[in-house]
Protein backbone atom coordinates (compact mmCIF):
# COMPACT_ATOMS: atom_id res chain seq x y z
CA UNK A 1 0.00 0.00 0.00
CA UNK A 2 2.74 2.47 0.93
CA UNK A 3 4.70 1.64 -2.21
CA UNK A 4 1.59 2.33 -4.33
CA UNK A 5 1.08 5.68 -2.58
CA UNK A 6 4.76 6.56 -2.91
CA UNK A 7 4.79 5.75 -6.64
CA UNK A 8 1.63 7.79 -7.32
CA UNK A 9 2.85 10.77 -5.31
CA UNK A 10 6.08 10.76 -7.30
CA UNK A 11 3.97 10.77 -10.48
CA UNK A 12 2.06 13.75 -9.09
CA UNK A 13 5.33 15.63 -8.46
CA UNK A 14 6.56 14.88 -11.97
CA UNK A 15 3.22 15.97 -13.45
CA UNK A 16 3.48 19.16 -11.40
CA UNK A 17 6.88 19.77 -12.98
CA UNK A 18 5.37 19.34 -16.45
CA UNK A 19 2.64 21.84 -15.60
CA UNK A 20 5.34 24.28 -14.44
CA UNK A 21 7.19 23.83 -17.73
CA UNK A 22 3.96 24.50 -19.63
CA UNK A 23 3.45 27.73 -17.72
CA UNK A 24 7.04 28.76 -18.50
CA UNK A 25 6.37 28.18 -22.19
CA UNK A 26 3.26 30.36 -21.87
CA UNK A 27 5.38 33.10 -20.29
CA UNK A 28 7.69 33.02 -23.30
CA UNK A 29 4.74 33.01 -25.72
CA UNK A 30 3.07 35.99 -24.01
CA UNK A 31 6.33 37.95 -24.01
CA UNK A 32 7.01 37.17 -27.68
CA UNK A 33 3.45 38.16 -28.63
CA UNK A 34 3.85 41.40 -26.67
CA UNK A 35 7.13 42.22 -28.39
CA UNK A 36 5.89 41.37 -31.87
CA UNK A 37 2.63 43.27 -31.34
CA UNK A 38 4.59 46.42 -30.53
CA UNK A 39 6.73 45.94 -33.63
CA UNK A 40 3.61 45.77 -35.80
CA UNK A 41 2.00 48.74 -34.07
CA UNK A 42 -0.82 47.33 -31.98
CA UNK A 43 -1.30 46.55 -28.31
CA UNK A 44 -2.89 43.46 -26.75
CA UNK A 45 -4.26 44.25 -23.31
CA UNK A 46 -3.24 42.12 -20.36
CA UNK A 47 -0.22 40.27 -21.79
CA UNK A 48 2.10 41.53 -19.06
CA UNK A 49 -0.37 40.45 -16.39
CA UNK A 50 -0.87 37.04 -17.98
CA UNK A 51 2.85 36.43 -18.18
CA UNK A 52 3.14 37.38 -14.50
CA UNK A 53 0.33 35.00 -13.56
CA UNK A 54 1.98 32.23 -15.55
CA UNK A 55 5.33 32.91 -13.85
CA UNK A 56 3.73 32.65 -10.40
CA UNK A 57 1.96 29.45 -11.44
CA UNK A 58 5.18 27.98 -12.84
CA UNK A 59 7.06 28.84 -9.66
CA UNK A 60 4.57 27.15 -7.35
CA UNK A 61 4.00 24.09 -9.52
CA UNK A 62 7.77 23.62 -9.76
CA UNK A 63 8.28 23.64 -5.98
CA UNK A 64 7.23 20.02 -5.38
CA UNK A 65 9.15 18.60 -8.32
CA UNK A 66 12.36 20.43 -7.48
CA UNK A 67 12.08 19.59 -3.78
CA UNK A 68 11.74 15.85 -4.40
CA UNK A 69 14.42 16.00 -7.08
CA UNK A 70 16.83 17.57 -4.60
CA UNK A 71 17.22 20.78 -6.59
CA UNK A 72 16.26 23.13 -3.74
CA UNK A 73 18.91 24.74 -1.62
CA UNK A 74 19.04 22.51 1.39
CA UNK A 75 21.05 22.13 4.53
CA UNK A 76 23.08 19.23 3.13
CA UNK A 77 26.36 21.12 3.58
CA UNK A 78 25.56 21.35 7.27
CA UNK A 79 24.26 17.78 7.49
CA UNK A 80 27.43 16.38 5.88
CA UNK A 81 29.38 17.57 8.93
CA UNK A 82 27.16 15.59 11.31
CA UNK A 83 26.82 11.87 11.76
CA UNK A 84 24.76 9.34 13.62
CA UNK A 85 21.89 10.34 15.85
CA UNK A 86 22.56 14.12 15.57
CA UNK A 87 22.26 13.97 11.80
CA UNK A 88 19.00 11.99 11.96
CA UNK A 89 17.56 14.33 14.57
CA UNK A 90 18.45 17.52 12.65
CA UNK A 91 17.12 16.11 9.38
CA UNK A 92 13.78 15.12 10.94
CA UNK A 93 13.55 18.48 12.74
CA UNK A 94 14.20 20.44 9.51
CA UNK A 95 11.60 18.45 7.59
CA UNK A 96 9.07 18.93 10.40
CA UNK A 97 9.63 22.70 10.36
CA UNK A 98 9.40 22.74 6.55
CA UNK A 99 6.18 20.71 6.74
CA UNK A 100 4.69 23.19 9.18
CA UNK A 101 5.58 26.25 7.11
CA UNK A 102 4.53 24.71 3.80
CA UNK A 103 1.18 23.74 5.36
CA UNK A 104 0.82 27.30 6.66
CA UNK A 105 1.61 28.68 3.20
CA UNK A 106 -0.83 26.31 1.51
CA UNK A 107 -3.59 27.05 4.03
CA UNK A 108 -3.36 30.80 3.52
CA UNK A 109 -3.17 30.57 -0.27
CA UNK A 110 -6.34 28.49 -0.23
CA UNK A 111 -7.95 30.96 2.19
CA UNK A 112 -6.94 33.85 -0.07
CA UNK A 113 -8.40 32.01 -3.07
CA UNK A 114 -11.73 31.45 -1.28
CA UNK A 115 -11.96 35.10 -0.23
CA UNK A 116 -11.15 36.31 -3.75
CA UNK A 117 -13.78 33.99 -5.18
CA UNK A 118 -16.37 34.99 -2.60
CA UNK A 119 -15.95 38.72 -3.26
CA UNK A 120 -15.35 38.31 -7.02
CA UNK A 121 -12.19 40.38 -6.68
CA UNK A 122 -10.70 41.62 -9.95
CA UNK A 123 -7.10 42.41 -10.88
CA UNK A 124 -5.93 45.98 -11.25
CA UNK A 125 -4.56 45.22 -14.70
CA UNK A 126 -5.88 46.38 -18.03
CA UNK A 127 -8.21 43.41 -18.46
CA UNK A 128 -9.58 43.19 -14.88
CA UNK A 129 -9.53 39.39 -14.77
CA UNK A 130 -11.14 37.68 -11.79
CA UNK A 131 -8.15 37.25 -9.52
CA UNK A 132 -9.22 33.84 -8.20
CA UNK A 133 -8.44 32.32 -11.60
CA UNK A 134 -4.64 32.78 -11.40
CA UNK A 135 -4.72 32.27 -7.62
CA UNK A 136 -6.08 28.76 -8.17
CA UNK A 137 -2.84 27.51 -9.68
CA UNK A 138 -0.80 29.08 -6.88
CA UNK A 139 -3.00 27.41 -4.25
CA UNK A 140 -2.81 24.03 -6.00
CA UNK A 141 0.96 24.32 -6.46
CA UNK A 142 1.53 25.23 -2.82
CA UNK A 143 -0.67 22.33 -1.71
CA UNK A 144 1.30 19.88 -3.84
CA UNK A 145 4.47 21.35 -2.36
CA UNK A 146 3.16 20.75 1.17
CA UNK A 147 2.29 17.17 0.23
CA UNK A 148 5.82 16.63 -1.12
CA UNK A 149 7.51 18.05 1.99
CA UNK A 150 5.28 16.05 4.32
CA UNK A 151 5.85 12.95 2.17
CA UNK A 152 9.61 13.37 2.50
CA UNK A 153 9.17 13.89 6.25
CA UNK A 154 7.25 10.60 6.58
CA UNK A 155 9.77 8.76 4.38
CA UNK A 156 12.65 10.10 6.46
CA UNK A 157 11.01 9.04 9.73
CA UNK A 158 10.24 5.62 8.26
CA UNK A 159 13.80 5.26 6.98
CA UNK A 160 15.28 6.35 10.32
CA UNK A 161 13.05 3.94 12.22
CA UNK A 162 14.02 1.02 9.99
CA UNK A 163 17.69 1.84 9.70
Amino acid sequence: MLEFLNRNLNKLYKFSGYIAATFLILVAVFILIGISSRIFGFYIRGLAEYSGYCMASASFFALAFTFVDGSHIRITLFLEKLSGFKKKLIEVWCLSVASFFSAYLSFYFIKMLIISYKFQERSEGADEILIWIPQTSVAIGSTIFFISVFHQFILTIKKKANG
